[in-house]
């Protein structure tokens, strides 16, 4: 093989579902690895909803846009298929962002050795992104307690569904909010969460306040949302909220106004967001809180495939329509 694909952002998306028009497939020569370089052969690569976030023009944001005219930034997993970095043997199992495109040349900063004995698709839907986001937010800036009230958001997404089985794991009472029955009863049979609300079928404000008689300790947000004015109103005094995502907003032009400030000040919330740029020099201690969990067998996840490096195009927009089951991976 002489040369390879890879998909370039060359338009800013407007407001509403991602227009394939802003993406053009290239054909690239493949290069060789230089001085202190490594070629790489990505084998999945995984579709997160900060992807939209990337593509903004915004650059007041936690992390620059992606640049017009270059590759699509992405997560993924692959393996070393040339080597010149001393850190790095061909054959190496790798991780880190590698971008649209079915091999990618690095020099080896932010890409990691993969040291479990895992599948791809428990990599990218576990250690990568969405378990050390969940890591990072639920259990350093959420602070769980034994015996509190978790309610998170987008509960049976790669992130969620990672965060409420950790608080299972440290005791406390979880809630999750999920868009469909089948979501909830997957949360709830298979992943043991205390009980869902289906924010598109369930009275809101009924259904929270059956599910937490004791109120609510901890919230972690990904979506946004109607839901989020209601789990504020029902926060304990000195709750915490931890602002992960606002998927409901991505694709507005203009976002929906948030919870009253009363009950923030009433109650002394501590409200928090965060993004994992921030702590990717941590990943290794990061890696060490949640593999215990994993191995231990209390972390379970699915994964939704893609075929084909184009499939990531149309892919974008399961995120609004909740028709993926699982973590969005694309199998090249």
């Amino acid at each position: 093989m002489t040369t390879y694909k890879a998909i370039k952002l060359i338009k800013r998306p407007e407001p509403g579902p991602v227009s394939p028009d802003i993406f053009e497939v290239t054909e690239k020569e493949l290069p060789k690895a230089g001085s202190g370089e490594i070629l790489i052969k990505q084998r999945q690569m995984s579709l997160d909803p900060a992807m939209f976030g990337w593509m903004s023009p915004d650059t007041e944001s936690y992390i620059p846009p992606v640049e017009l005219n270059t590759v699509m930034r992405s997560s993924g997993v692959g393996e070393v298929v040339e080597s010149n970095h001393p850190d790095f043997e061909v054959g190496d199992r790798v991780m880190g962002m590698m971008g649209w495109q079915e091999y990618a040349l690095s020099d080896g900063k932010g890409i990691n050795k993969v040291q479990a004995d895992v599948p791809d698709e428990t990599v990218l839907s576990v250690f990568a992104l969405p378990g050390l986001t969940a890591t990072q937010g639920l259990l350093n800036v959420g602070k769980p307690k034994n015996g509190e009230t978790l309610v998170v958001t987008g509960a049976a997404g790669s992130v969620g569904s990672i965060v409420g089985q950790i608080a299972k794991a440290e005791g406390l009472t979880v809630i999750g909010v999920v868009g469909s029955e089948e979501k909830a009863n997957w949360i709830v049979d298979e992943l043991g969460f205390d009980g869902a609300i289906n924010y598109k079928t369930d009275d809101l404000r009924d259904q929270l306040t059956k599910l937490t008689p004791d109120g609510v300790d901890l919230y972690f947000e990904n979506t946004g949302g109607p839901i989020q004015d209601l789990v504020v109103e029902r926060m304990n005094a000195h709750g915490r909220v931890v602002v992960c995502g606002m998927i409901a907003d991505y694709d507005k032009e203009v976002p929906s106004p948030g919870p009253s400030w009363v009950p923030v000040i009433k109650k002394r919330l501590t409200i928090q967001g965060f993004t994992m740029p921030d702590h990717f020099d941590q990943i290794p201690t990061l890696l060490q809180q949640l593999t215990p969990y994993v191995m231990s067998g209390k972390i379970k996840h699915r994964s939704h495939i893609l075929e084909g490096l184009e499939s990531a195009i149309e892919g974008l927009n399961m995120f609004f329509t909740g028709d993926n089951k699982g973590k969005l991976i694309v199998k090249l």
